[in-house]
Order: C-alpha cells, then structure tokens, then sequence
C-alpha cells in the first residue's frame, strides 16, 4: 500500500477566504503601486540636473547690415554707423561712394547673435538672431549680408546670412498706427555655417567632472551613490555642493561617451533647500515643499482714508445787479478700518499648504502676503530664505 496524501474536504468558509485574501493582495499591490509612482515622480534623472564636463555651448555675436527693407530702414543721417557701414562695404565691393551723399532708406544695421553648440562640426548650420540697431521701423523683408560672428576670444568661429523672417509688423497712417510684436527684431533659421572647430577629445578623459545645476550637498551625495551602485565601484565622489568626480572605469576605456549615456540615465531624489522667492514688480511668490513656519500670530488690516471733491456752483439770483458767479469747493473726508480680519495663529511646523491656507483664510492679497512673510522673516519664525527678485 502506498501513501497517498488525501486532500481536505474544502470548509463551508474556505472560498470566501480566498475571496477576501484576493482583494488584499489587490489592496497591497495598489497602494505599493501609488507609492512608487510617487517616488518615481520625485526622483530626476541625472542629465536633467546635471551637466557633463565640456559639453557646453558658446556664444557668439557680430555686426551687419539688413538691405531690402521697403523704406523701414536707418536714417543715414541720425545713424552714423550704419552710414560708415555701408560706404565701407561698397568700398570693398569697388565701388565710391564717400563723396557722395547717400539718403537711403532700405538698409539697417543690426547685431547678430547665436549659440554654437556643443561638438559643432566645421559645415554645420545653426540658427542666428537679428536685431536693429539704429532707428529702423521694421526688419520685414529684409535680407542679411555675410557677416562673421565671432566668439570672446575674438576668432571667426561662424559666417551668417540670409532672410529675415520677422515676427511682428508696424503699420501706420495719417492718425493712426498699429504695431504687432517687435518688427525690429527677426531670425534667420539655419543662417549661419560653422566655419571653426572647438577642439575637445572626450574620448581619451580619464575622469570627468559632473556639475550640479543647483548645487547642494545632499544631492551631489546621492549622485555619487547612484552612480557607484550602478558601476559596483567606489567611482565617483562629491568634491563640493555643485561637482561630483567620475574616474573612468577599465572596462569604459576608450568609451567615455558609452559611460555617460549610462550614467545620465540614473535617477537621483534631489534635495531642494526651503526658499521663498517674491518678485516685488509683478507680485508673484514662490515657496518650496520644505518651507516650515514656527509658531506665529498674524495680524493684518488696512486702512483707508477717501477724500472726495464735490465744487458747487454759487451764482446770484436772475436779473440781479450785484453779486458774481463762483466755485464753492466741497470736500468729503471718509476713514474706514477693516475691522473683518482678525488675529490668526500659525501653529509651529506648519507645511507650505497650511500656510497658504492660513494667509487666504485672512483675505490676504498677494502684495499684503509679501510683506507678511518678510515680517515673519524678521520675526525668526520663517525657517527658509527669502529671495527678493
């Protein structure tokens, strides 16, 4: 006889277990499923935080004159420069031109500006910006003459030329004018050729720099982690705040652009430091997630004085001989204190949604809340900077 294990007869209760054990695991697995996007949204990957050594762009600028334009150009007569530039480039061209007086309006002098990216290649093209220098009305239809741009050391590094494409426009008549956007102000796509190399051999590094967008120490720190994990060697290491030192393992030899495509593809939790942020002109405030109030109570109430003037008219009777029409000022002086905003208490440790909260909650505006958090500031019972913009 051979033993064989008899299963158990099911109990009356056994399938409404399994139902309930079911829809826990569901429940377990949702939240955990909450939970990680939550992460997932808090963490960054590093080439959105960071920048690698030598990949960075230049800029360059330069000097040229618009031709073309339907009588919107520079007055050569208030604009010497432009004046000086065209006799100059006719010159060039062979043709005379200083003795002679020239009333043009269809040329403008402009300052041409663009970015050489990183790793530009001698041929490439790249985008330039126009704009006018003198007292041109519009750039419409106008077409850029070859013009060097060159870098802060001075070297021609791009020649730029083409049509201007404008976006805006001006239009005027006897009474009236209408202006759209800036009409002295245009772009030239892929108007310019690299003509000059930025030399950098990435490949032959052997250890590269990361720099922090916005340094901080904790961040740096979990960078280095982050990428010492993932190479399963002590590699990179925090120098200060704003750079984390990556040697180049043996196995990435000869590969360093292999290396950081890897690594840029780590996510790190970046740590932000409690900041408030108020722009005076416009009103706007900005506060971070870690900004935290002390225990406070705030105050805040406005008073307004109106002053009304009602002249009247004081003028004789009809038909009568004496007596002169005259001005009777009157005036009407009214004080009103809000007396709706009360007293409010700020508990200690308060988060930035309960401090937004409390401050709407007493009718507060935004140029009433400034000076409220540069009050509490002063007070000691902020625990974040203020930056005033």
């Amino acid at each position: 006889m051979t033993d064989t294990a008899i299963p158990p007869r099911p109990g009356p209760h056994s399938g409404r277990r399994r139902v309930f054990t079911a829809i826990a695991a569901v429940a377990v697995a949702a939240v955990l499923a909450v939970t990680g996007a939550a992460n997932a949204e808090a963490r960054s990957r590093i080439k959105d935080i960071a920048d690698f050594e030598g990949v960075r762009e230049n800029l360059l600028v330069g000097y040229g004159l618009v031709v073309g334009l339907n009588g919107t150009g520079d007055s050569l007569t208030n604009s010497a420069f432009t004046r000086q530039s065209l006799v100059g480039m006719l010159e060039r061209l062979g043709i005379n031109t200083r003795e002679a007086t020239l009333k043009t309006k269809n040329v403008a002098a402009v300052m041409v500006t663009a970015v050489l990216p990183a790793f530009a290649r001698h041929g490439m093209r790249m985008d330039i910006s126009i704009s006018s220098l003198g007292d041109a009305s519009s750039l419409l239809g106008g077409t850029l003459l070859v013009t060097p741009l060159v870098g802060a050391d001075g070297e021609v590094y791009a020649v730029g030329q083409g049509q201007v494409a404008v976006g805006g426009f001006s239009a005027a008549g006897a009474a009236a004018s209408v202006t759209k956007g800036v009409p002295t102000t245009g772009r030239i796509a892929n108007g310019a050729i690299v003509e000059r190399e930025l030399d950098f051999e990435m490949a032959s590094m052997r250890d590269v720099r990361i720099s922090l967008r916005n340094p901080d120490f904790t961040t740096a720190r979990r960078m280095a982690q982050a990428i010492n994990a993932f190479l399963g060697s002590p590699s990179a290491t925090p120098t200060d705040p704003a750079t984390v030192r990556l040697r180049v393992p043996p196995r990435y030899k000869a590969g360093v652009v292999a290396l950081l495509t890897d690594i840029e593809q780590l996510e790190v939790d970046p740590d932000h430091v409690a900041r408030v942020v108020i722009d005076e002109q416009s009103g706007t405030i900005v506060m971070g997630e870690n900004v935290r109030i002390s225990t406070v109570a705030i105050a805040q109430g406005n008073l307004t004085i109106r002053i009304t003037e009602t002249p009247q008219v004081s003028q004789p009777s009809p038909f009568s001989t004496t007596g002169t029409t005259t001005v009777v000022n009157r005036t009407q002086i009214d004080v009103g204190e809000n007396g709706d905003n009360k007293l409010g208490v700020l508990a200690t440790g308060v988060s930035l949604q309960e401090l937004v909260s409390g401050l709407n909650a007493l009718g507060i505006g935004p140029r009433d809340m400034i000076t409220i958090l540069q009050t509490i500031k002063a007070a000691g019972a902020l625990q974040a900077d203020i930056k005033v913009m």
